[in-house]
């Protein structure tokens, strides 16, 4: 058995100004040396949606490299964890090639990630493309259904919105309906499910539409925020007329959470495409001995 080695750690909140309100991300600083198999033990004994580990980058044109775990496995891409884990790299004292402009390494390739001048702890991440989209397969749409207990005349919409975790959008009528859902897990296997409706205009909360994502396959049956999920989500309906340029999005009622997502796309210049922000929270800082 070799020798234990301490490495820094720390565990951020996502998408939230507020502690114990968006998606706890745990990060572990000095990464390198460690094996897959204790990243992804480690990610299954914090049990959090994703724990992410930052590494020295093999594209030279990266800031830091970072692998992202799931309790259940390794994904190619996540947003609370791309956000989180750029925020540990600059509290660790990283320095970006471009000023304002972080550029992450990980599974779907090259990340950028900017400072946001309206919040100090804000970051933002530059949607990567779709790898899949387009509408559900007939049988695919049925298995949602059953899977969400609801009937047809519920849904507007199926799409697949796949950036990298393998998402399928979900498009009901309205936020009551999305807050309403009480899903069948079982029925679930195989599908990593996002589902979104608006709120009523001038409803007050300062939330254009409510989302909730659900991948139990990961072993997180429902996830608090998700940025991977809202840059699908932006992408479609953005995409279809269906929402503005610039909307906040909510995550997390039904986990007691009250996430903020805030999307904007940009139509043109170095910055186009769709960005998603959230404000990142420092909660916890320590050293893991692996």
């Amino acid at each position: 058995m070799s020798t234990p080695i301490d490495r820094r750690t720390v565990v951020l909140d996502v998408f939230t100004a507020e502690p114990l309100k968006g998606n706890p991300l745990a990060v572990v600083v000095d990464a390198e040396g460690l094996s897959d198999a204790q990243m992804a033990a480690y990610a299954r004994w914090t049990n959090l949606s994703e724990t992410t580990f930052l590494l020295p980058p093999t594209d030279p044109a990266a800031d830091y490299r970072v692998r992202i775990f799931t309790p259940g496995g390794e994904l190619p891409f996540a947003g609370h964890p791309t956000l989180g884990s750029c925020q540990a790299w600059l509290d660790a004292g990283g320095v970006p090639r471009h000023a304002g402009v972080v550029v992450q390494e990980c599974g779907v390739g090259l990340v950028r990630v900017r400072q946001m001048d309206e919040a100090p702890n804000r970051l933002a991440f530059a949607a990567p493309p779709l790898r899949r989209s387009g509408p559900a397969e007939p049988a695919v749409v049925a298995q949602v259904l059953r899977a969400l207990r609801i009937g047809a005349d519920a849904v507007l919409a199926v799409e697949w919105i796949d950036n990298g975790p393998g998402w399928l959008g979900v498009r009901l009528h309205d936020a009551a309906a999305v807050r309403a859902l009480v899903p069948d897990f079982a029925a679930m296997r195989g599908l990593n499910v996002g589902v979104a409706g608006a709120w009523p205009a001038g409803s007050g909360n300062g939330v254009d539409l409510e989302v909730r994502a659900f991948v139990p396959d990961l072993g997180v049956p429902e996830d608090p925020v998700t940025g991977s999920l809202n840059a699908g989500l932006a992408q479609w309906l953005i995409g279809a007329g269906v929402l503005p340029v610039r909307y906040v999005a909510g995550q997390g009622h039904a986990l007691g959470r009250d996430g903020r997502v805030h999307v904007e796309h940009i139509a043109a210049g170095a910055l186009s495409g769709v960005w998603i922000a959230g404000d990142v929270t420092r909660c916890t800082a320590g050293t893991l001995r692996l």
